[in-house]
């Protein structure tokens, strides 16, 4: 009689005197799997002795804590996320902030216009062909900035 395992399919040449009517507990000699076997038909149920059951129920029960453990962190996360959600909602800005913005854009306009000032600088021969009048106008702006450097020096004083 050819007797299939259930879990590898390997194949065995089993005398068929060896299993009476009511079948019997086969072991797989390559994969060392455990099931009862009938002689009427095929395999019926595993065999589970208690060792296995209790070890079933061990895993079972590792696995129910795994996923209780998990769901608590998951619980926590969102609490946190909406914890810290909850804090950072927009503010009213305060009056420090708006300080700090309003010279912040200040000295960005002050360094752009000190840029565009050495760009036509650098450029004023060309420049003056197309704006006849560039050179005196940056001959007047840099007197200017002079006077202001000679106010601000007498204030310090």
């Amino acid at each position: 009689m050819i007797i299939e395992c259930i879990n590898c399919n390997k194949k065995f040449d089993v005398d068929p005197e060896l299993i009476p009517v009511k079948g019997r507990s086969i072991q797989c000699g390559s994969c060392n799997h455990k099931w009862f076997y009938k002689k009427e038909g095929q395999e019926t149920t595993s065999e589970i002795n208690d060792v296995t059951l209790v070890d079933e129920i061990k895993r079972e029960i590792k696995i129910t804590k795994d996923v209780a453990d998990e769901k608590k962190t998951i619980e926590k996360i969102v609490e946190n996320k909406i914890e810290f959600k909850q804090n950072n909602e927009e503010k009213p800005l305060k009056k420090s902030n708006i300080l700090n913005k309003i010279i912040s854009y200040l000295i960005v306009a002050i360094i752009s216009f000190v840029a565009l000032i050495i760009v036509l600088d650098t450029f004023k021969t060309p420049l003056n062909n197309i704006f006849p009048n560039l050179e005196l106008l940056l001959f007047n702006l840099y007197e200017t900035f002079e006077d202001i450097g000679l106010f601000v020096k007498d204030l310090i004083k």
